[in-house]
C-alpha cells in the first residue's frame, strides 16, 4: 500500500495534496475522486459513538444517532481493568463499523491535575501510567475492529477555562514524567491511527504548531505512524501547524487552509517534501479503513447494554460501609430518595453526549429487589432548597428501613467549555442528605458526579457509593451492588481531597489571563498527598468490598540488577472473606535516596484478580527501566540512580501491606564534570572522586577555618565545609594551594570520572 500510496501522491496536483489536509466539512476528511481516494467519516467519542445525522456542532447540542453509552473515562479507570476496557472498546468499534465511521475521536489521557476540571469526567486519572494502561486498552479494542482512534488532546490539557488560548508553562522534567508520560504508552503500546492536538499553546507555542511535541517527540523519539489531527478550531497558522507535524485541520476551513499551504510552498517558506509526507500518512489512514470497512456491519445492541451494565458495575467505588449497612437484604423497604432516581445523570456534557439505545431507570431497577417508596427530595433544575420536598423525603425516610439517596452535580456543574468553581454539591442536595440523617440512621448515598466532591455531610450517611458517570446501565449496576449480586470493586483513580485548598494546583489553577503555571511540578494528585503528608478525604487507589484480602509472600527473583534488566516482584493474594469478589493489587516504586526532588513513591504496576472465597492466586509484575527512573533534563532521557529503591504493594496508595527492598546499579554514564565551583561535599560523596578530593581537601584547607582533619571535628564547621566550592577554599586559605594546583586537582579528578563512570551513588554529583 505505501508504494501505491506514493503513485496516487505523484499523481496529485498541488491544490489536491492542500485540499488532503483540511476537513471537507465537520466530520468528513476530503477524498480525491478522480485518484478513487474515498472520504472518511470521524466522530466524537470516546464512551460512545457521537454520529450525528444532519447537524453539525462540537458541543453535543444536537441530535445524534442511538449508540451504546458506556461509563466515561472517570468510572472506567475506577476499574483499574484493562482487559475490560479493550471489551468496551471492541464493542464502539463495531458500533463505528455499523455506522461508517473509520475514526472515533478519543480517548482522552490528559491529567487531572485540578478536580476543577470541567472535563475531568472524560479523563481517565491523575497518574500518568494508570491513564496510559487504560488508554493503550481502549485504542486497542476499537482498532481490534479496523477502526481506527484518536488519542486526544495533545498535551497538556488540563482546563477549560481559556483552553483555545491558555499558555500551559510546565517544566521539562514535569512534563516528560507527568503529562506526555500519560500519552507516551499509549502510543508506543497500541499505536492509535491519529493523535489530536490541544487547543492551547504550551511552553508559549500553540500546540497546533509545536514542532518538538508533533514532530520530535511524538513522530520521531515515539515511533507515531498515524497523523496529528486539529482538535476541532485548534488550528492558529496553518502552514505552520504543517511545518510543525500537524498533518489534518478539522474542521473545514473551507478554502483558507489549504490556501495558506498552497501560497507557502509556492513562496519556499514549506517544503513541498513536507506536504507530501503529511499526504502521505493521511492516505495511509484512509486506506486502512477501506481495507478493514465491514460490509452490512451490525451490532447486538441488548449485548453492548449488558457490557455496559458490567463496566459499570466495575466502574462504581465503595467510599463507605458502616456497620456493613450494605449489601442491603432483598424484600428490604426502601426509600429511593433523589431526582437522579428518576431522572439519572450517566453522562457529562459537551462533544461526547451520546443519545443511548436504552435507558435503565434507577429507581424501577431498585423496585425489582425492594419494597421501594420514591420522595423527589429536591428540584434537578435549581440548587434551591424546598422545604416542601424535604418534608415528603423525611416522611418516606421515616417509614422505611433504610434510605438510599441519590445525589451528585447537576449537567450544569460540569462539561466540556467551562470549569467547576467548587467542590461542593448543591445546596438542595446537601440540605436533603441532613434532613433525612436526623430521621433515619441507615443512610445510603449514591453519588452522580464526574469528578470529585467535598463532604462535609460525611458522618450523616453510613454507606457511600461513588457511582461516577455509570452510562446507559446504570440503574442495574447500581441495584446489582447495592443488594450484593456483584461485591464493589472500583478503586479510585483520583484523590478526594478534604477541601479544594488542599489540592496542589489550588492558587495556580486556572492561572491569569492568558497564561497558567504549573508550578506544583511533579506533585500532582497523590504524589503531593502522600510527599506532603496531607491526609485526603479519600486516597488514591481506595476501594472497598463486601469481602476481604489479605497479601503475604512478596518476592523478587532478584535483589540487586542493573537497570538493564528485568525484575520479576510477584505476591500472594487471597480472599478472605464470605463472598466472591476482585482486588487491585497495586504496585508502587519509592526511592529511596535520590539527588532529585522525587514524589514518595509512585505507581508502577497494577493487576485486578477475581477470586472465590477462601481461594488465592499469586501476581506477578514485571518491572524495568522506567519503574526506578526519572526524566534527567541534562541527559535529555530517563536516568536510573544506582542505589536501593523499595517496591511497596498496598491497597491503595495509603494503605501499603508489604515492602521489599532492591539495589539498582545505573549503567548509564551521568557524571558532572569537575570545575572550580563544585563543591567540597560532591567530591567526597563520589567513589571516584573521594580519594583524590580528602587528600587535596586536607591539604587546601589545612590551618584554616575549614579545616578537614581528625583534629577539627566541629559539626558545624564540617557541615558548612560540605557546599563550600573549589574556588572559595582558596579565599579563604590563599596561602596553602594555589589556583594552578587547584585546576591541576580538578584535571585528576576529571579523568578520575572518566575511568570510573559507573561508580554511581544516590549520594554522587
Amino acid at each position: 500500500m505505501k508504494q501505491n500510496v506514493n503513485a496516487l501522491i505523484e499523481q496529485m496536483t498541488l491544490e489536491e495534496k492542500a485540499g488532503m489536509c483540511s476537513g471537507l466539512d465537520f466530520w468528513h476528511l476530503k477524498g480525491v475522486e478522480r485518484l478513487g481516494i474515498p472520504s472518511i467519516m470521524v466522530t466524537d467519542g470516546p464512551h460512545g459513538l457521537r454520529k450525528q445525522d444532519t447537524s453539525a456542532d462540537h458541543l453535543g447540542l444536537f441530535d445524534s444517532v442511538p449508540a451504546t453509552c458506556f461509563p466515561s473515562a472517570a468510572g472506567i479507570a475506577s476499574s483499574w481493568n484493562r482487559s475490560l476496557i479493550e471489551k468496551v472498546g471492541a464493542a464502539l468499534g463495531e458500533e463505528c463499523q455499523a455506522e461508517d465511521v473509520s475514526v472515533l475521536l478519543g480517548p482522552g489521557a490528559n491529567i487531572k491535575r485540578s478536580p476543577l476540571c470541567g472535563r475531568n469526567f472524560e479523563y481517565f486519572s491523575e497518574d500518568p501510567y494508570l491513564s496510559s494502561e487504560m488508554a493503550a486498552n481502549h485504542i486497542k479494542g476499537v482498532q481490534s475492529q479496523g477502526v481506527g482512534t484518536s488519542l486526544k488532546h495533545f498535551a497538556v490539557n488540563n482546563q477549560e477555562n481559556r483552553r483555545m488560548s491558555v499558555d500551559a508553562i510546565v517544566d521539562e522534567r514535569t512534563l516528560r514524567e507527568i503529562y506526555l508520560a500519560s500519552f507516551e504508552e499509549a502510543v508506543k503500546q497500541a499505536q492509535p491511527w491519529t493523535v489530536m492536538c490541544s487547543y492551547n499553546k504550551v511552553n508559549g507555542e500553540y500546540a497546533s504548531e509545536n514542532k518538538r511535541l508533533l514532530t520530535d517527540i511524538l513522530k520521531d523519539e515515539w515511533g507515531f505512524e498515524g497523523f496529528v489531527v486539529s482538535d476541532w478550531g485548534a488550528v492558529n497558522e496553518r502552514a505552520d501547524g504543517l511545518q510543525a507535524g500537524l498533518e489534518l485541520e478539522m474542521p473545514s476551513s473551507h478554502g483558507a487552509g489549504e490556501k495558506k499551504i498552497i501560497q507557502a510552498v509556492q513562496n519556499g517558506a514549506l517544503s513541498e517534501d513536507i506536504l507530501n509526507q503529511a499526504v502521505e500518512r493521511i492516505l495511509n489512514i484512509i486506506f486502512k479503513a477501506v481495507e478493514n470497512k465491514k460490509e452490512n456491519a451490525s451490532y447486538d445492541k441488548e449485548a453492548h447494554h449488558q457490557l455496559a451494565r458490567e463496566a459499570a458495575c466495575e466502574s462504581m467505588v465503595l467510599l463507605k460501609n458502616e456497620g456493613a449497612l450494605l449489601p442491603l437484604a432483598k424484600e428490604a423497604k426502601l426509600a429511593v430518595i433523589g431526582e437522579f432516581a428518576q431522572k439519572a445523570r450517566y453522562q457529562g456534557g459537551g462533544s461526547s453526549h451520546i443519545k443511548p439505545t436504552k435507558l435503565e431507570s434507577i429507581y424501577e431497577e431498585i423496585q425489582k429487589e425492594a419494597d421501594a417508596v420514591y420522595a423527589r427530595g429536591y428540584d434537578l433544575m435549581s440548587d434551591d432548597v424546598d422545604e416542601t420536598l424535604l418534608e415528603e423525603a423525611k416522611r418516606a425516610a421515616q417509614n422505611a428501613e433504610t434510605a438510599v439517596l441519590f445525589v451528585g452535580l447537576p449537567d450544569r456543574y460540569e462539561s466540556e467549555g467551562y470549569d467547576r468553581e467548587h467542590l461542593s454539591l448543591p445546596a438542595n442536595h446537601i440540605a436533603l442528605i441532613q434532613a433525612v440523617a436526623s430521621v433515619q440512621k441507615n443512610v445510603v448515598v449514591v453519588l452522580s458526579n464526574g469528578a470529585p466532591v467535598e463532604m462535609p455531610w460525611l458522618d450523616q450517611a453510613a454507606a457511600v457509593l461513588e457511582g461516577y458517570l455509570g452510562g446507559q446501565a446504570l440503574g442495574g449496576a447500581i441495584a446489582d451492588l447495592l443488594f450484593g449480586y456483584a461485591s464493589p470493586s472500583g478503586k479510585l483513580a483520583e484523590t478526594f481531597p478534604q477541601k479544594l485548598s488542599h489540592n496542589p494546583s489550588h492558587l495556580n489553577f486556572p492561572g491569569e489571563s492568558d497564561k497558567v503555571e504549573y508550578k506544583e511540578g511533579l506533585f500532582v494528585g497523590y504524589r503531593y498527598y502522600d510527599t506532603k503528608q496531607i491526609e485526603p478525604l479519600f486516597p488514591f487507589g481506595f476501594g472497598l468490598s463486601y469481602t476481604t484480602f489479605e497479601y503475604a509472600n512478596l518476592t523478587v527473583d532478584k535483589k540487586q540488577f542493573t537497570d538493564e534488566e528485568m525484575v520479576n516482584v510477584s505476591v500472594t493474594v487471597k480472599n478472605t472473606g464470605s463472598v466472591a469478589g476482585q482486588e487491585v493489587v497495586q504496585l508502587y516504586v519509592k526511592d529511596t535516596e535520590s539527588t532529585v526532588i522525587r514524589p514518595e513513591k509512585e505507581l508502577k504496576g497494577f493487576e485486578k484478580v477475581y477470586l472465590q472465597p477462601g481461594e488465592e492466586t499469586t501476581v506477578t509484575f514485571l518491572l524495568g527501566k522506567r519503574a526506578f527512573a526519572y526524566y534527567n533534563v541534562d541527559l535529555e532521557d530517563w536516568h536510573v540512580e544506582t542505589g536501593d529503591f523499595t517496591i511497596l504493594i498496598g491497597k491503595s496508595s495509603a494503605d501499603i501491606v508489604l515492602e521489599e527492598s532492591v539495589h539498582v546499579t545505573s549503567t548509564v554514564p551521568f557524571v558532572k564534570r569537575v570545575h572550580r565551583n563544585t563543591t567540597v561535599g560532591d567530591l567526597l560523596g563520589h567513589p571516584a572522586t573521594e580519594p583524590l578530593a580528602k587528600v587535596f581537601v586536607e591539604r587546601a584547607t589545612a590551618g584554616g577555618p575549614f579545616a578537614l582533619s581528625e583534629d577539627n571535628q566541629d559539626d558545624m564547621l564540617t557541615a558548612m565545609l560540605k557546599f563550600l566550592p573549589l574556588r572559595a577554599i582558596l579565599a579563604f586559605n590563599p596561602n596553602t594551594v594555589t589556583e594552578e594546583e587547584m585546576y591541576a586537582f580538578i584535571e585528576e579528578a576529571n579523568a578520575s570520572l572518566e575511568k570510573e563512570p559507573f561508580a554511581l551513588s544516590h549520594k554522587s554529583m
